[in-house]
């Protein structure tokens, strides 16, 4: 049974144990084995910066058992994905592990990054499109930055984008069971849940 790293800013919710027991019940549904950051027992440590540590090592852990990932690219605190689950999906791509990702925002990262502007984005003399602090923006019609898409892109992932309500924003898990099924009907698995 192959296992799928849950990787997103899930853990950060205030009902963050329901949206990640709802990930893994629906994960087995679909014939996979759900490993999810939430559910790590980390050893007590003398300090936070140690404890911190701690937590990274396990979650390296939980990558390294895992035979791929799904993750949440869903933006968090901000107009990009979570760091840490970045973070994740660059570290499974390495590895060369089953990758899937997820947004429940429809729009692009650079309409989010001209939203960040207020729409104060000018052509430059140099062709590239800039924000009145001279920085470029990327404007590849992809839904976040190319690393994190491209890299699921290039390796034969999906890359699912579903609009979900603002309150549920992290909650939604029709993009999640979107990934589920198109990694279940390309390695054989039922293609779809348990009746």
């Amino acid at each position: 049974m192959l296992k799928l790293y849950l990787a997103g800013p899930e853990v950060f919710l205030p009902n963050a144990r329901a949206v990640l027991d709802a990930k893994a019940a629906m994960t087995r549904a679909y014939g996979f084995e759900p490993i999810c950051p939430g559910d790590l027992v980390i050893e007590p440590a003398p300090t936070r910066h140690q404890f911190g540590l701690n937590i990274s090592a396990t979650d390296e852990g939980f990558m390294n058992a895992a035979d791929g990932v799904i993750a949440n690219l869903t933006p968090f605190r901000g107009i990009a994905a979570d760091p840490g689950t970045a973070f994740e999906l660059g570290y499974m791509c390495a590895t060369g592990k089953l990758v899937a990702a997820y947004t429940n925002i429809a729009e692009n990262h650079y309409a989010r990054t001209v939203a960040w502007y207020d729409g104060k984005v000018e052509l430059a003399e140099d062709g590239r499109k800039r924000g009145p602090d001279g920085l470029s923006l990327e404007d590849f019609d992809m839904i976040e930055n190319l690393m994190l898409h491209g890299g699921v892109e290039r390796r034969g992932g999906p890359v699912v984008i579903h609009k979900a309500s603002q309150d549920a924003l992290y909650s939604d898990l029709t993009g999640f069971e979107a990934c589920l099924r198109i990694l279940a009907e390309k390695h054989g698995k039922m293609g779809g849940p348990l009746p």
